[in-house]
């Protein structure tokens, strides 16, 4: 064994020992180790100078995220079909390089072809095999976790102690109850007891169709700290480090949002919400409000949920299998059994009512949100609140004490007084909290 093939594996162990991540991409070492044919990674250097007119090599690397040494015999066959020139030196002997009269021809055609430029694209196999090591059923949670993820907000105990067993088990649930209070906070805590970052690619390949995945709207990248150990060792750069995922639909969500979305003029696909989900939290807001009747998107999960396993189609008419490895929240304000069957709530294991808080809780909840909106707590005026505003006529809801100390503050804000819980301050914003919803 070669003094350098020591050192990367000495590098590579040390690195599995010290990092908290159950898997880790290691960096390619050559086009059939990264699993791309020649010919992609030669469109996409092509693609590349296309727009940029000339690139340096290591230039070129860090735009495909591939290595500069895996590249070298690629510039090399390039130059040698007259596809690129040199068009001088570059740092680290390196060059820069351009695309020749043919060499943009055939750019074109691949843009013709395919429009997708970016970081290279990671098999769709090894994308499989990430997901079954980063699987979120594999993290059974426990009480510290639970109280640690839920220790800026305020949950009744019985609440918790059901909470508690459903997410550890990482099956899907059910949270349901009168509107404000709190099912979406919870269901957006719930990630957040899990390992807290996984790997996911930016891009996948399947049968020569480009698939993007990494998504900026649901995913929030996370940079390892600077001169670690752990950073200096090389891995993968196709694959980008993320907290694990909370991907939340409302209302908006449709049949077409769970399969693979295609563009055909670019001819690239757009990964379906349960993919860019995986290893995380997948939360429906606002169950059985959809455009969609409730029956025809429980079908279309009914299986996944049951195999952990999904079936998506490819714009060429291929099926490919997926995982489906989740913890997916149903949250409603309407009764599971009035939206669905047996058969499918069989299928979701843990149904949680979500009630209305307590007397004290409601005054705990006030203490909690004084401190966020910096005035004092005065408990005197909460119970002044709840005699004159809520018994015999309205309902306590998680979400008031924090809208109506907002109003109290904005109200103060406009007057130039100081934030303070006054009886006469909370007399005024009720009326425009609450009146517009009793009359309808």
């Amino acid at each position: 064994m070669s003094t350098t093939t020591t050192t990367d594996t000495r590098e590579s162990l040390l690195a599995s020992l010290l990092s908290d991540d159950a898997f880790r991409p290691a960096e390619p070492h050559s086009l059939e180790e990264a699993g791309l044919p020649s010919s992609l990674v030669e469109s996409l250097i092509c693609k590349n100078l296309s727009l940029t007119g000339t690139a340096s090599g290591r230039a070129l690397a860090d735009a495909l995220c591939l290595p500069f040494g895996l590249l070298e015999p690629v510039f090399k066959d390039l130059r040698t079909r007259q596809v690129i020139v040199h068009t001088g030196s570059a740092a680290l002997s390196d060059y820069s390089y351009a695309l020749t009269e043919q060499g943009r021809v055939r750019a074109q055609a691949y843009f013709e072809t395919c429009a997708y430029v970016g970081p290279a694209p990671v098999p769709l196999a090894d994308y499989v095999l990430s997901v079954e090591a980063q699987t979120i059923r594999a993290e059974a949670p426990k009480r510290s976790q639970l109280t640690k993820a839920f220790s800026d907000i305020c949950v009744e105990p019985n609440l918790f102690e059901t909470l508690g067993p459903a997410i550890n088990s990482g099956a899907g649930l059910f949270l349901y109850g009168s509107p404000g209070n709190g099912k979406s906070t919870l269901a957006k805590r719930i990630t957040m007891c899990f390992g807290q970052h996984i790997w996911v690619p930016q891009a996948l390949i399947e049968d020569g169709q480009i698939i993007k995945l990494y998504d900026t709207a649901y995913h929030e990248a996370i940079e390892e700290r600077e001169g670690s150990l752990l950073r200096s060792t090389n891995g993968d750069r196709r694959w980008i480090k993320i907290r694990r995922p909370t991907v939340v639909v409302g209302g908006e969500l449709t049949l077409d949002a769970l399969e693979i979305r295609h563009d055909p003029r670019a001819n690239v696909s757009e990964a379906p919400l349960q993919l860019k989900s995986n290893c995380g939290c997948l939360l429906i807001d606002d169950f059985g409000r959809q455009r969609i009747e409730p029956a025809e998107l429980l079908n279309r999960w009914i299986i996944p949920l049951e195999a952990r396993q999904d079936y998506l189609t490819l714009s060429t008419g291929k099926k490919f299998q997926v995982p489906f490895e989740q913890l997916i929240i149903f949250s409603t304000n309407l009764e599971p059994s009035d939206l669905v069957d047996e058969a499918f709530l069989r299928r979701i294991p843990y149904k949680i009512e979500v009630n209305n808080p307590s007397p004290e809780e409601f005054q705990s909840l006030f203490e909690l949100y004084a401190k966020k909106f910096g005035c004092d707590y005065r408990p005197e005026v909460v119970d002044y609140l709840v005699k004159t505003h809520y018994a015999g006529k309205r309902p306590m809801r998680r979400c008031h004490p924090r809208d109506l100390l907002n109003q109290v503050r904005n109200y103060c804000a406009y007057n130039d007084l100081p934030v303070e819980m006054r009886p006469e301050y909370f007399d005024r914003v009720v009326d425009s909290y609450f009146t517009v919803v009793i009359n309808k």
